[in-house]
C-alpha cells in the first residue's frame, strides 16, 4: 500500500503535489518523492521519511514546472531502509517516462528475467515498481517504433502491459513532453480516482486528496482503464483490458483508506458504520450487553464501527485511549520488534474509563496480534473488571500478496487457530470477530455494482486467480524484514472454493 498524486495543470503543482501527498500520508511512512517536468526535464526529489521530513524549502524550489507525479511509499517488498528504492523511477527511454505505483506484482521475479533476456533491459533494485516501469517504457517503445507519441500508442502499449503483469497496480506515470498516464489493474484492486478544478487534473490514490487541495472529484479510474492527460490538459481514456471486472480490496474499507474517502463510490466512513452494526450482532450473541459497562475504540479506524455498535446496543461509547500522534501507524511499521515497542509509546489509557468496568474494546481489525495483546493487559492494568474484544473484521487467516504487509502466515495470530486459542494468546476475556458474508455484505450493499471483493487474507481467495503456495513462499522470501519469523510455507493451505 502506498498513495500516489499526479497533476497536470496550468501553474506550478510542487506545492500541490506535497499537499496531496500530506493528505495521504496514512498510505505510507517510509519514504516520500516528488518529480516535476519543466520543458522536457525533470526534476526529481524523494527522500526517507515522511513527507514534512523529506522535503524543504531548498527541495521544493528544485521542483519546476506545471505537472508532475508524486508518492509517500509503504515497502512490502525489497529493502524498506534503501533510498534508491524510493518513488519515482525513472527510465531515459523511450522520450524519457517517470512512474509512481501502489500495489504488488506477483510475477515480478519472472518478468525481471524475462526484461533482461528478451527485452534487453536492466533492473538496478529489488522493486517491483522498477520492472513495472520497465515492462511499460519497453511495451511504449514497441508501439511506437521511433514515430511520435500519440494518445492511441499510449493506450495499445496499455493494453499489452496488462497481458504481461500481474497482481495488483494503480500506477501513473508523466512521459517527458507529452503528458500524464494512469491506469488500473484490470480487477480494480488497488483504488485510484480523478479530479478537476480550474486549470488542473488530479489523479490521486484517494479522493481525500483531491478535496483537500480544492478540487472536484471527478471519478473513479476504472479497472482497466487507461487515462492519458495531455499537457494542454485534455483528457483521454480507453479500457486496455480484455476483461476487466471490479473487485476493490475490502481492506482498504476496513482500515487502510481515511474514513473521508470515497472510494469506487463506497464512503468509507459509511461502510465502516456498517460494521459496526453487523458487528453488533455478533456481539448479542457472544455477551449479553447488560454484562457490558461500557464501549472503548481503539484508534483511530475503529471510532465509526465502535460508535454504531454502542448505540444499537443501547450502551456508553467512551474514549479510552489517548493516541500520540507523532508515532506513525503500527500496521505498517517493518519488523515485529518495532511493532511491539511503539505500542505503548503510542496508546495511553484513561484509567477512569477503566476501572471496576467491563469493558469491550472494539478493533477495525486483528493482524499479528501484538497490539491486541498489548491493549489488554494495558486495559486490566488500568483497573477493568472484564475485557471483551471485538474486531470489526473476519479473522486474518491468509497472506496477502497484493501490497499490504501481511504475507508470512505465521506472523497472522488467526492462522490455523480457532477463536477459542486466540482469545487465549490476547487474553480478553470474550473476543467476537465480524464474519465474512456480514463484512461483505455491510460494505457491498453500499454499491451494488460491486459484485465481489478482494478478501483473500480473510478467505484465502485470490481474486486473480493465479496465486500458489510457491508463489507465496516466493514473496515471502522478498518482503520488508529478511528472513526474521519465517516459516516454511509448505504448512500453509490455500482453502477450497467453488468457482
Amino acid at each position: 500500500m502506498c498513495g500516489i498524486v499526479g497533476v497536470v495543470s496550468n501553474a506550478p503543482v510542487n506545492q500541490l503535489i506535497y499537499d496531496a501527498l500530506l493528505l495521504l500520508q496514512h498510505r505510507g511512512q517510509d519514504a516520500a518523492g516528488i518529480v516535476t517536468q519543466q520543458e522536457r526535464k525533470f526534476f526529481m526529489h524523494k527522500a526517507k521519511g515522511m513527507v514534512r521530513d523529506a522535503f524543504r524549502t531548498r527541495n521544493m524550489r528544485s521542483l519546476p514546472g506545471n505537472c508532475g507525479l508524486g508518492q509517500v511509499r509503504y515497502p512490502t517488498a525489497g529493502n524498506a531502509f534503501s533510498e534508491e528504492e524510493a518513488q519515482p523511477f525513472y527510465v531515459n527511454a523511450p522520450f524519457g517516462i517517470v512512474l509512481v505505483h501502489n500495489g504488488n506484482l506477483t510475477n515480478a521475479h519472472a518478468l525481471k528475467a524475462e526484461l533482461f533476456s528478451t527485452d534487453h533491459r536492466h533492473i538496478n533494485t529489488e522493486s517491483d515498481s522498477e520492472v513495472l516501469l520497465n515492462v511499460l517504457a519497453h511495451e511504449i517503445g514497441e508501439t511506437t517504433r521511433g514515430l511520435p507519441l500519440s494518445p492511441n500508442d499510449v493506450f495499445e502499449a496499455v493494453r499489452k502491459v496488462h497481458r504481461r503483469i500481474k497482481g495488483s497496480y494503480a500506477v501513473i506515470a508523466m512521459i517527458a513532453g507529452h503528458g500524464v498516464l494512469a491506469f488500473r489493474d484490470p480487477f480494480g484492486i488497488r483504488p485510484l480516482c480523478m479530479g478537476v478544478s480550474d486549470g488542473t487534473v488530479m489523479l490521486a490514490s484517494e479522493s481525500v486528496a483531491m478535496e483537500g487541495t480544492n478540487h472536484k472529484f471527478d471519478r473513479n479510474i476504472q479497472p482497466g482503464e487507461a487515462v492519458f492527460i495531455d499537457l494542454q490538459g485534455q483528457v483521454h481514456a480507453r479500457q486496455c483490458a480484455d476483461h476487466p471486472v471490479l473487485n476493490p480490496c475490502i481492506f482498504e474499507f476496513v482500515y487502510l483508506a481515511r474514513p473521508d474517502s470515497v472510494m469506487d463510490n463506497i464512503s468509507v466512513y459509511q461502510a465502516r458504520l456498517n460494521l459496526g452494526e453487523t458487528l453488533a450482532k455478533r456481539v448479542i450473541s457472544t455477551v449479553p450487553p447488560n454484562e457490558i459497562d461500557v464501549v472503548i475504540p481503539i484508534p483511530e479506524s475503529s471510532r465509526p464501527s465502535a460508535a454504531q455498535l454502542a448505540q444499537l446496543l443501547g450502551l456508553p461509547y467512551r474514549e479510552g485511549f489517548v493516541k500520540n500522534r507523532y508515532v506513525g501507524r503500527t500496521f505498517i511499521m517493518p519488523g515485529q520488534s518495532v511493532r511491539k515497542k511503539s505500542v505503548r509509546q503510542k496508546l495511553n489509557v484513561i484509567a477512569s474509563e477503566f476501572k471496576g468496568r467491563n469493558v469491550l474494546l472494539v478493533d477495525d481489525s486483528i493482524v499479528r496480534g501484538t497490539t491486541s495483546k498489548e491493549i489488554v493487559q494495558m486495559a486490566r492494568d488500568a483497573g477493568a473488571n472484564k475485557v471483551y474484544m471485538a474486531s470489526a473484521a473476519p479473522p486474518v487467516r491468509y497472506p496477502n500478496v497484493y501490497g499490504i504487509d501481511m504475507p508470512t502466515s505465521d506472523e497472522l495470530v488467526a492462522h490455523n487457530r480457532t477463536v477459542e486459542q486466540i482469545r487465549q494468546i490476547i487474553g480478553c476475556d470474550a473476543l467476537i470477530y465480524q464474519d465474512v458474508d456480514g463484512m461483505k455484505k455491510a460494505i457491498g450493499s453500499l454499491n451494488p455494482d460491486i459484485k465481489d471483493f478482494d478478501a483473500s487474507c480473510f478467505d484465502g481467495v485470490y481474486v486473480t486467480g493465479d496465486i500458489t503456495l510457491e508463489d507465496i513462499e516466493r514473496l515471502n522470501a522478498s518482503r520488508v524484514g529478511g528472513d526474521e519469523n519465517q516459516e516454511d510455507t509448505s504448512r500453509l493451505a490455500l482453502p477450497n472454493h467453488e468457482d
